[in-house]
């Protein structure tokens, strides 16, 4: 489909959207899109579909800072549902339920959890963005075919643990770029001898753009007006 010619003024710098359940990050750029007359859109960090919270959009020339933008430390809630995998390791894909002799104690979980803070090596999800000879590993993950995705390391610099009632362990993980939290909550069940996939996962910061300054896609101002963007330089602070 031709993309439509632009309309009014080009409009310069960021965005900061609350990315609703069910939308895709791509589903927000093209409405920001609209919104900005049809000019240049992007984003600065992908959410998946069930994820929820805080996306930077990036208009016009602020669109150049997505790279920076990528390497701001991010800041996650998440709950984490011990009690079975699950092939997408979040709430999507069929459960494989995990017998659990004794559910672990708080202090079992407690010591468990440093081994995970530092940088640690993190195998990316089946169901993932990732390329793998030219094509993301989840269309072949949704055709039945195993790919090979190799452990990388990520950085983690805190887990804090914000309610754990079995089999329901409510994180808040504050991480480096690159962290799947869905494979975060695959290790901690690996390691815990349990099960573990997301039930939820909610986005709150990336850098210092939090959810206080984010705008729901139910608010978003149409038309979109320059006033009503960060400017661009923001986009480097951390």
């Amino acid at each position: 489909m031709r993309r439509r010619t632009p309309t009014g003024p080009p409009l310069h710098g960021l965005l900061v959207v609350d990315k609703p359940l069910g939308k895709t990050s791509m589903d927000v750029v093209r409405i920001v899109r609209r919104a900005a007359g049809g000019h240049k859109t992007g984003h600065a960090g992908t959410l998946d579909p069930l994820a929820t919270g805080v996306l930077v959009v990036c208009l016009g020339q602020a669109t150049k800072a997505v790279e920076g933008l990528m390497g701001l430390t991010k800041i996650y809630e998440t709950v984490v549902d011990l009690s079975a995998f699950t092939a997408t390791d979040d709430a999507e894909g069929p459960r494989e339920e995990v017998a659990v002799a004794r559910p672990p104690a708080r202090a079992e979980l407690d010591a468990v959890l440093p081994e995970f803070i530092g940088t640690i090596e993190q195998r990316p999800p089946q169901y993932s963005a990732l390329k793998v000879d030219g094509r993301p590993a989840y269309r072949y993950a949704r055709k039945g075919e195993a790919v090979e995705l190799a452990a990388r390391p990520v950085r983690i610099d805190s887990l804090e643990v914000l309610e754990f009632a079995w089999p329901r362990l409510a994180l808040r993980v504050t991480c480096g770029r690159g962290t799947y939290i869905r494979s975060l909550a695959r290790q901690l069940g690996e390691r815990l001898g349990t099960g573990g996939h997301l039930a939820s996962l909610r986005r709150t910061a990336i850098g210092p753009y939090t959810l206080e300054r984010a705008v729901t896609l139910d608010a978003l101002p149409m038309p979109l007006l320059q006033e009503q963007l960060l400017d661009v330089p923001e986009a480097g602070a951390s």
